[in-house]
């Protein structure tokens, strides 16, 4: 579904990704891992194309998007859940919930997904009419995963969806995750620094070093790395 070949990345006079090739099959969870300024977000924003591309390529469903502006990358199917929310505070949930699905025009469409994020997060349901910047921590997490799947994609990209959360509200979020994969086919490219979560459900995984895939592998297999333990299982 989604392939990176050789992808050079960056930001001013600096390149932080180089050389990144990955792919992501239909209907699988793979995640991207790595310490804290390894290149993983930067990956992300490259795909959703919010940071221009400097070198390879990005094709998705076998079609380059990697000169497509944003807007048009959502249209395609690519659907990105930043890290940190970014939530529009000032907004009620229900109209966050709205511009998750600003590129469709199917009207009755939305209204049902609408009910449908409230079903799938019910403590949305209840705060529809609230101000998303009073939400907590983890209902802005849940919202902005429901925004982003408002867009129907067929591809979600989750960056860091664990941050800042109590471990009951990240084993609720991983549940999700999980449930969206198994039940609805969804595929999923995630950031996460909690590698030992991110190995439980995904099938695959890649392991980023100062811009660079150093390790590629099954989940199961990363898990039992001894290098992805010293790293990022705690030995």
């Amino acid at each position: 579904m989604l392939r990176l070949d050789a992808v050079e990345l960056g930001y001013g006079a600096t390149t932080c990704v180089h050389g990144v090739t990955l792919e992501v099959r239909a209907g699988e969870i793979v995640a991207l891992l790595g310490a804290n300024g390894a290149g993983k977000t930067t990956t992300l924003l490259g795909v959703s194309g919010l940071v221009p591309l400097r070198g390879g390529a990005i094709t998705f469903e076998g079609r380059p998007i990697h000169r497509d502006p944003p807007s048009a990358i959502v249209r395609f199917g690519v659907s990105h859940v930043p890290e940190g929310r970014r939530m529009l505070p000032r907004l009620t949930v229900e109209e966050n919930l709205r511009m998750g699905a600003y590129v469709r025009r199917d009207r009755a469409d939305i209204s049902a997904d609408l009910s449908r994020m409230c079903e799938l997060f019910p403590i949305l349901g209840t705060r529809q009419r609230q101000l998303a910047g009073t939400l907590s921590g983890g209902e802005q997490q849940m919202l902005a995963i429901a925004r982003g799947l408002m867009a129907r994609p067929k591809l979600l990209l989750l960056d860091e969806p664990s941050l800042g959360l109590a471990p009951k509200l990240v084993a609720a979020i991983f549940s999700t995750i999980e449930s969206l994969n198994r039940e609805q086919g969804m595929t999923v490219l995630l950031v996460e620094q909690n590698a030992y979560l991110a190995l439980k459900v995904a099938h695959r995984g890649y392991v980023l070093e100062t811009g660079r895939i150093v390790l590629s592998d099954t989940a199961a297999h990363l898990r039992e790395n001894p290098r992805v333990k010293a790293a990022y299982l705690g030995g």
